[in-house]
Order: structure tokens, then sequence, then C-alpha cells
């Protein structure tokens, strides 16, 4: 606005001290323009085409008070409103006169003070449209050198532009010239010129004259580009332009092109945005000279490069990830106590060593935690057990599936300088953790494998060493980042498929299978409820009773597991089965008996591991360890005639299992005079040993006593003792020697009904290590060699 007290609009004088009110930051009306945007500073006249913005500019016009002149998003919105239909940048203005046209419509002839910013919406009448605003003061000129250099080179190509719009005609030209203040010229250039409102909100957004002239500069070099005399301009003014100018100039493009991608101001600026959260975070000082290093690269980068996304997305992560100190967690351990026995029942010795491991966490939160690797058979809990440690620690928990994983950049990202780069596993992690002492569960390690890709395993060393997990990089962060307060917690089904470097650097526990008291006990506490609630069941009352007897039926008929996934699918199936039956009108049976099981669920799934009996010599019972817990494992000796020494092995075997068998058969040879067989015995009969249910691959050295007895039974013709079992490996001679796998040999035993069990010796230790309630009603026949086998097991 000029110095002056008067402003001239064509050659009426008006004096400006009429209007000497205020604006009302708290109420100002608003008149709202479809497409005109106008500047401080700036006389024009606006069209007056709907009948509310006609009244508001009479009434301004008499009663001498301000409004605000705002431009609307979408020109042909007849009734926008304060929220959605205007811009958020206006300009305060005075009503000078109302002037009727010839063609009966009316224009307003309006003088532009002083920008201001909407706030949000103000008490006003119906079609009328009021706001509350924030005034916007003009910042002083930092270089009055420099801005006068940019005004010169605006003037310059205004009056160009003007004179290719208007073929040639100087009147334009000669008003702008007029214009002896360096920002009402601006504010003039802007307003004339036919440029699109969203390119004058850029303008009208710049704070500082000279941003603001840079910034219109920018939109007329483009419009000169488009009307194709742009380059020979270019060329002369960057001929002229100082260094300091053509960085302000090129800085000037940029900020044009954000602002246009990113809305009316520059604050939604992408690159300020993170500017703005990294100041925020508490990034270590290497950290953040890297961030800072490549949000320059970023601001150097166009928008419109296929490298700016991929530089945001990074810098995006490292904002994303969690920094700085742990988050508080749990101190009481009888909390943890607590957690622990409602989740889960049984476990006791698993969750004494959890539990010993949470206290030492609480009594030093700087202690380097051990890496726990549950081991156990499928559906006994251990990845529910994960997140009840979290759970009782008070600690945010992620779930990391591990298996089918086959490429190492899965653990360790992959370089950034790969098309759809992305952090590894671990990372995506810590960043949907959201702090850096979360609760991670590497699930299936042992199914992970290798290819040309790499290896997984290999990777996973580095994350899973307290020494070396303090600067853990991955390829994709290029960063070191702290991984020694995370409590990795590992599953496996099978100790035996994992890496051995990897297992070195965990502490095994070990998850056998539930007993059947056991199951029944988790059915009611943990597994009724939580069906009823995956099925939407709300009522009170339970959709039905089952007694312990028909749980019973339930688990050994239509499950075979050591865990209770199964005997967890197989209840849902029954609520859902009621669901239906009360949609229907037609009620299930509330005491749910083996007979109604039979109805509702189909024939039993599963045959009850049976005891052979004893009735024919040669047939024996061994015990045998799969992923899925125990089995019993018959074992058949056949003799039939025939010349030379011939032995057969059936039953889908591996080669372990076959060196067994013909280890026991070598010594039955070698000790047939103890076993009172003949020698030429072995000459006469052809020998078949055979191992049922040939379509189930089986091998390992446990069952060289089984087939040992077997040999000498059907050898002598000796029956062996009724309901009892011999697992066990056995040396060429003769010495019984330890297995593994006890307690789930032992649940095997006692659904098939066996009473005794013929163990090594030293696996003494192990039965007295596992509670009683799992070896109640077993007998436990302790042996150091096959000789002591054969003479307690033959009749």
């Amino acid at each position: 606005m000029s110095n002056n007290n008067t402003v001239r609009i064509g050659r009426i004088d008006i004096d400006a001290k009429e209007f000497n009110q205020r604006p009302d930051p708290e109420n100002l009306p608003i008149l709202a323009t479809r497409n005109l945007v106008l500047f401080p500073g700036v006389t024009i006249p606006i069209s007056l085409t709907r009948e509310y913005t006609l009244s508001l500019a009479r009434r301004a016009s008499e009663e001498r008070f301000p409004i605000g002149i705002v431009c609307q998003k979408d020109p042909n919105d007849d009734h926008p409103t304060i929220s959605k239909g205007l811009r958020r940048l206006g300009v305060v203005g005075y009503v000078f006169q109302i002037l009727e046209m010839p063609d009966d419509t009316y224009t307003a002839l309006v003088h532009g003070v002083q920008r201001f910013r909407i706030l949000g919406s103000a008490p006003s009448e119906p079609g009328e449209l009021n706001a509350r605003i924030q005034l916007l003061d003009e910042r002083e000129v930092s270089n009055q050198e420099h801005y006068e250099d940019v005004m010169n080179t605006l003037t310059e190509v205004s009056e160009e532009l003007a004179r290719q719009a208007f073929n040639g005609d100087t009147t334009m030209v000669n008003a702008i010239r007029g214009v002896s203040s360096l920002p009402d010229r601006t504010n003039f250039i802007a307003t004339n010129f036919p440029l699109e409102p969203t390119d004058k909100i850029q303008v009208l957004a710049k704070n500082d004259p000279e941003q603001r002239a840079i910034a219109l500069l920018s939109l007329l070099l483009n419009e000169k580009k488009r009307v194709d005399v742009t380059q020979d301009i270019l060329k002369q003014a960057s001929e002229k332009m100082k260094e300091t100018q053509r960085s302000a100039f090129l800085q000037m493009q940029m900020e044009a092109i954000k602002e246009e991608l990113y809305g009316d101001t520059a604050e939604d600026d992408p690159a300020e945005v993170l500017a703005a959260r990294a100041k925020e975070l508490p990034f270590p000082a290497a950290v953040r000279a890297a961030f800072e290093k490549e949000l320059a690269k970023l601001k150097r980068i166009g928008q419109q490069s296929p490298d700016y996304a991929v530089q945001h997305s990074y810098l995006e992560t490292l904002c994303e990830l969690p920094w700085g100190a742990p988050a508080e967690t749990n101190s009481d351990i009888n909390k943890a106590v607590e957690v622990l026995e409602n989740d889960h029942y049984g476990l006791d010795k698993v969750k004494q060593r959890i539990l010993e491991q949470i206290a030492v966490v609480m009594h030093n939160s700087k202690a380097k935690s051990p890496i726990i690797c549950l081991v156990g058979p499928p559906g006994v809990g251990k990845t529910s057990l994960g997140a009840s440690i979290a759970k009782a620690m008070g600690r945010k928990y992620e779930r990391v599936s591990l298996g089918g994983l086959h490429d190492e950049a899965e653990i360790r990202g992959h370089r950034r300088t790969y098309i759809g780069a992305l952090p590894g596993r671990i990372m995506k992690a810590m960043k949907a953790a959201g702090t850096t002492n979360p609760v991670l569960l590497l699930d299936e390690v042992d199914k992970i494998g290798k290819d040309y890709k790499g290896d997984p395993s290999s990777a996973l060393l580095e994350v899973l060493d307290p020494e070396q997990n303090v600067t853990f990089h991955d390829n994709y962060i290029d960063l070191d980042y702290d991984l020694s307060n995370v409590l990795f917690i590992a599953t496996a089904n099978s100790s035996a498929n994992i890496e051995g470097p990897l297992l070195d650097r965990m502490e095994v526990i070990n998850l056998s299978g539930y007993l059947l008291e056991e199951k029944i006990e988790i059915a009611r506490r943990h597994l009724m409820p939580k069906v009823l609630k995956a099925n939407g069941w709300d009522d009170d009352d339970m959709p039905f009773n089952i007694s312990d007897e028909s749980l019973t039926y339930l688990i050994e008929n239509y499950t075979a597991e050591s865990g209770v996934r199964r005997l967890e699918n197989v209840l849902g199936t029954l609520v859902r089965k009621a669901i239906l039956a009360k949609l229907r009108n037609t009620p299930m049976a509330l005491d749910l008996q083996p007979g109604d099981l039979r109805e509702l669920l189909g024939l039993p799934l599963y045959n009850k591991d049976k005891y052979e009996g004893n009735d024919f010599p040669g047939v024996v019972t061994g015990l045998a360890w799969t992923q899925v817990g125990g089995e019993i494992l018959l074992a058949e000796a056949s003799l039939s005639p025939g010349k030379g020494e011939r032995l057969t092995i059936t039953g889908n075997l591996g080669d372990v299992m076959k060196e067994s068998a013909t280890i026991a058969m070598q010594w039955v040879k070698a000790h047939c005079a103890q076993l009172n067989i003949p020698a030429e015995a072995f000459e006469k009969f052809n020998l078949h040993i055979h191992f049922p249910e040939g379509a189930i691959p089986k091998d390992g050295p446990s069952a060289g006593i089984t087939v040992a007895t077997a040999i000498a039974s059907a050898f002598t013709g000796r029956k062996v003792r009724e309901r009892i079992a011999r697992p066990g490996e056995i040396s060429l001679r003769g010495r019984v020697l330890p297995l593994g796998g006890i307690k789930e040999k032992i649940l095997a035993a006692k659904r098939a009904g066996i009473t005794t069990i013929v163990l090594s010796a030293e696996n003494r230790r192990d039965i007295e290590d596992i509670p009683a309630n799992y070896t109640a009603g077993l007998t436990f026949q302790y042996v150091d060699t096959m000789t002591q086998v054969a003479a307690f097991a033959l009749l």
C-alpha cells in the first residue's frame, strides 16, 4: 500500500481515512470470489454474481467496515463453507464503491490491505460467511540490493509477458511501471496477470517480499515457457544474474514445485516435515549426522524424480524406528508369576526357567539376556508362551515368522540401490513395536532354508549374539542399531534342524506334550473360553456340558497330538454346531456323552495306540519319538524255511534303523548259546523283520533292543512279557545305550496301556527328573546289557 492516505481508482480520489475500522480477528465477514485472488495494496473490481456477496459488499461500502476477500477452491460452488469450500489465505479489504454495470450486474471496487489466515468458522447469520482469522505481518527485506535485483528481473519478465499477451499494447506495461513501491508492484502483477488461483495462493503465502517476488517470478517464467519464448528469456536472464541470484532462482523453482504438489504453504513440504520430526527424536550423534546428510540430498532431488520417493521413504523409516531410552517395564515379579500361571496350565519347569530370566532382567536391566529357544511339538504353546512372557514383563510384543525363509535379505534388509528395497524383518518388528526393549518372538527358526540368495541362519547369528547385536547392521538402514535391550525368544519343533552355530547361541528349553489329565484341564480353563469368544457366544450359559469322560473320549478318538491345537479345533466345531442348533430352534444335547460326540463329529478319526499283546512269539512293542509326540512302535519277526542266512527288513525304514536291525541280528547270533538257539537254525531259516504302517517313514537307533528282543523271541519261540515296552539303542557288544525323548515316549506308553518300560540304567536320572504324575502307573526296569533285557522280557 502506498505511503500517502489517498487511494487512486482510475480518476477518482478517495480518502482512505474514512476506512479506519480495524478487522475483528474473532469475527471477520468473508466475501468469497470464484477465481480472483486479491493482494495487499491493490485495488480491483470484483463481480458480484451472488445475492449474499452483493448484500455484504453493499453493507461494507455503506458502513465502512473491512471484510475478508478469499478465493474459493471450486469456482462452481455456489455455497462454499469456511471449513471446506474456501482456501486458507485471504486479504482484508475495503469496499469503496458499488457500480451497476450495463448488463444489470454489480461490481465492487475493493482495495486490499493486509493478508490473513483463516483459523476456523465464527458465528454468523444464515447465508453469511464469518471466520476467525490470524493477521499476517510482512517481513523486512534482509538484503535490499539483492531484492532490487530480483524485482528488476520480475519487472522485465512481466513487461515482456504483458506485451505478448496484449499484442504490443503498452497499457499494462505502463501500469506496472507506475507502481513505485516494490512490494506493491509484486502484488499488482500477481493480482492482474492471468495465473491459476492455486499459483497465486502460493505467492500470497510468502511472508517475505523478496520470497514473494521470487515465487511470482517462477510462475511467470513457467508461463513464458508455455508460450514458447522461455528459452531465449532464460538465457538472457542467466547471463545478467550474479551467482547469488542464480542460486536464489533455482531454490525458488524447487519451492514452487513443492508448494504446487503439497499445498498452499511451505510448511507442507515433505522434507520440512521430516526435519521437524527429526528434531523431536533422540537420535544418536552418528544417526543424526547421517540423517542431516540424507535430508540435504532429498532437498536437492526434484519431487518428480523416482529417486525422491526412495530417499523420502528411507528418511521416514529412520524417523519411525525407536531410538533413545527403553520403555518402562513391569518390576513386580509376583505379577509376572500371576500372568504365566493364568495363561498356561502345566509346564512348571518351563515357567520356572522363564521366571528366573524375568527376575534377572528386573534385578539388572542392563544384564545381557540369553536367547531362549522353546523347542517342542506343535500345539504345546510355544508361540503363546512368548506373548505371555511379554505381558508378564510389561513389554511390547512382536512376532517375526521365519518359517520357509530362504533369503538373507529378509533378515538384514536390501541395499537401497535395489528397486523396492526394504528393511529386514527384525527392523520392521522394531518399528512396529515402537520401543527399544520389546519381546521379539522368532517363530519356527528350525524351518529356515537357504539357497543362492544366502543363508538367513548366518544372518541371525549377529542378531542373537548379545556381544554383537549392540551394533546390528541392517543393509537398508545402513547404520548401527542397538538390539541389546531386546528380549529374543525363538521357537522350534526340533533342535536337530537348527544350524549348529545358531543353536550354540541359544539356551534350549524343551516343551514336551501334555498328559491326558492336563489336556482336560487346559480344555476347560483356556480352550473353551477361547472358542466361545471366537464364535461370538455371548450368553452367560455354556452351550453344552461335557464331562471328563466325554472329554477323554474326544481327545483319544478325535485328536492325535502332543499339544492341544487339534483339540481346540474340535471344540470349536462343537460350539459352531451348538450355535447352528440354537438358530434353527433344534437345541443340542446339553450333557454331551460319547455317543453324542460320534453323532456330532462322525466316526472317530484316530485309533488309540493299542498294545498288541504277547500271544505270538516275535511280536514286540517299542516306543518312538516323533515331532508330534511319542508313539508306540511294533516290531514283528517271522521265520521261514530257507537255505543260507537271509535277513529281510521292511516297513519304510531309514538307514540308521536298518543298521540297528543288522546289529541286533548279529548280537543274537553271537549269543545264541545263552539264548538256547541252535547255531544251525540261522542256516535253516530266513528271518523277516517288519514294522507295520509301512506308509510312514521310520528311522533312528532307538529300536535296537526292540528288534533284538523280537529276533530272540522268534528263534526261541518264547513269548515276551505282557504289557512291556523296550525302547533303546544297543551296541555290537550288547550294551544298552541311553535314549532321548523320554517324556514323550512315556506318554505314548500310557496311552497304549503299557505298564512296564525297559530303559538303560543311564536314563534313571531322566525318570527322576520327570514329575510324578507323568510316571504314575508305570514300572521301570533299568538294564545295562541286552542279556538282561532278554532275561527279563522273554518268558
